[in-house]
């Protein structure tokens, strides 16, 4: 007799992008040049430093449980990257070490959402907000945000959908799939919706240090009381090393604690150890050099995408994605998808994976690979017609 399944799973859709990294791998297998587009990680390798940390970590036998908030002294070196960074103030009594950002988000909304509760975001949006929200037996309200606001929720849009069961709106900055921005003055004014109506901001800030032109504020610096989840996978290219945190407000602390200490005991104790190398001069300059790479990658292809018939009504400022309109070309972005990898080798993720608001008809390129590849997979593209 088949098993039955919990009723939430049934709003847990595919992560339609790792199927087409596994159609993608399967090409490879075969002898086929895949050019990688789809999946959000660095092809940079993990900074020499923080690797050599993390050996000497297993080498000393730094393999046993951490605290359940993390060890001390990683908190105390993410307060001062916030003192350093941002001019702002964080206890690292507030901060709790997690695997990675996912961890960080089970534990915000374990905190805030129970059954029948809601959670405002912009659709789009990176998928798994709406499916940790359901899994906790809330509903997620995804509200339709275009060019015109960077693809991001704002104030005005977040006041009219506050509903009776709304407890909290999630942000991302910068975001994924858009790579848009949020203000210092906008975030400050989602917070103030927030906390008129008795409920929480919760800001993903898992691409800061990935900003191209400008600098992205950290929430911390308006909204003392936001839940702040970041992570060391996409600046810090510690993808595998699966370590992020999460800065909650202090009287969160103590049941945010309890939450870690029950939902995952600790983040893994070598990556931690290796992660205190991530903040060292040395490590800083060579990611610094990186995001210039990441900055000549997004202008090549803000250049060359149009020879496609592709849309870009926003440059992005953040991240490494570019999230593209292709409506002049197709009005199935998952089949276009499809296409492009059966016969151009280049694999890229449909709309479809990050909402429905236009899903159809963008496409989202993540260039964590080099210009001279970005330049061969925009030629292949091209030569489909």
């Amino acid at each position: 007799m088949a098993l039955k399944l919990a009723e939430r799973m049934r709003e847990i859709a595919p992560f339609r992008v790792m199927a087409i990294l596994e159609a993608a791998r399967a090409r490879e297998a075969a002898g086929r040049d895949v050019i990688h587009l789809e999946v959000g990680e660095p092809d940079f390798a993990t900074p020499p430093a923080i690797v050599e940390a993390g050996r000497r970590a297993l080498a000393e036998g730094q393999t046993f449980y951490s605290a359940a908030q993390g060890l001390p002294e990683l908190r105390c070196a993410i307060s001062r990257w916030y003192a350093e960074r941002y001019r702002v103030d964080v206890s690292p009594a507030r901060i709790l070490v997690t695997p990675g950002a996912s961890g960080a988000l089970m534990v915000a909304l374990a905190l805030l959402v129970g059954d029948g509760d809601e959670v405002v975001m912009a659709d789009p949006t990176y998928p798994c907000n709406r499916h940790f929200v359901s899994l906790y037996g809330g509903t997620p309200v995804s509200l339709p945000a275009g060019p015109e606001s960077c693809y991001q929720l704002t104030a005005p849009m977040l006041a009219e959908a506050w509903g009776a069961r709304t407890v909290a709106a999630m942000v991302a900055s910068p975001a994924n799939p858009t790579g848009g921005v949020l203000s210092a003055a906008e975030i400050q004014a989602l917070a103030e919706v927030c906390r008129d109506r008795g409920g929480a901001l919760i800001v993903d800030e898992i691409y800061h240090g990935l900003t191209y032109g400008c600098d992205a504020a950290s929430a911390l610096q308006v909204a003392d009381d936001a839940l702040v989840i970041n992570s060391f996978s996409k600046y810090f290219q510690m993808t595998g090393w699966r370590l992020g945190w999460l800065v909650v407000p202090e009287a969160l602390v103590e049941p945010a604690t309890r939450l870690a200490q029950n939902l995952y005991l600790c983040a893994p104790a070598p990556a931690q150890a290796a992660a205190l190398a991530a903040f060292e001069a040395d490590t800083i300059a060579l990611l610094e050099e990186r995001r210039a790479e990441f900055a000549r990658r997004r202008d090549f292809l803000v250049d060359a995408l149009p020879r496609l018939g592709w849309k870009l009504p926003v440059v992005p400022d953040g991240a490494f994605y570019l999230y593209a309109d292709v409506s002049a070309v197709t009005d199935d972005s998952l089949a276009y998808c499809a296409r492009i990898l059966e016969e151009a080798d280049v694999a890229i993720t449909p709309g479809l994976d990050f909402g429905q608001h236009r899903a159809n008809t963008h496409v989202r390129i993540a260039y964590t690979t080099g210009v001279d590849r970005l330049a061969e997979a925009v030629e292949r593209i091209a030569r489909l017609g």
